[in-house]
């Protein structure tokens, strides 16, 4: 009988260990506040050039539709590696690989390139 009562015993601790640990959710009155980070995002692009807003990329959707994308701020060791500031890379295509952060002064997102690599071969 001992034996019985310990298995007993044993199931019931082990179940009620298993329901207390359950967390149930809690509402807070707190306001919500949005932060978006994210890094190493990729795209594959065409450069057409730098304006007073940035450093300007085509894309193509899958349906052929061009989008521009302007990349705000670029890493000091991409311009050193690749002039943006010149002509000479227009209509060149790349693989863009850059970091998207909410503007600390305003509601904006600034996108910064953080890598890029010269593409040989149509994508």
């Amino acid at each position: 009988m001992k034996v019985k009562n310990l298995i007993v015993l044993s199931t019931l601790m082990v179940s009620l260990l298993t329901f207390t640990s359950f967390k149930t959710p809690t509402i807070s009155n707190a306001p919500i506040s949005e932060s978006l980070i994210q890094d190493g995002l990729i795209v594959y692009a065409t450069y057409s050039g730098h304006s007073d807003s940035g450093y300007n990329f085509v894309v193509k959707d899958r349906k052929g539709n061009e989008q521009t994308l302007t990349f705000q701020k670029v890493d000091d060791g991409v311009l050193k590696t690749f002039d943006l500031n010149s002509e000479a890379l227009v209509g060149t295509k790349f693989k863009v690989i850059f970091n998207r952060n909410a503007s600390s002064t305003d509601d904006n997102l600034v996108d910064t390139i953080t890598s890029l690599e010269k593409m040989e071969t149509a994508y």
